[in-house]
């Protein structure tokens, strides 16, 4: 739910998104990628302990 969450109102999870639709990725594809990048988004925020910030991502 996060992942489709992120993929409506979040900036950088949107454009990943419509780059991947774009590319003719199958809509759960899209999702499962999108739900990887959020992990992958957290886990290094947590790691370095940092807040979120647009121009990190």
């Amino acid at each position: 739910m996060a992942a489709l969450s992120a993929m409506r109102c979040n900036s950088v999870i949107k454009a990943f998104a419509a780059r991947l639709k774009k590319a003719g990725k199958p809509a759960k594809v899209g999702i499962v990628a999108c739900m990887r990048k959020l992990l992958a988004i957290m886990n290094t925020m947590l790691k370095s302990y940092v807040l979120w910030n647009l121009k990190n991502a």
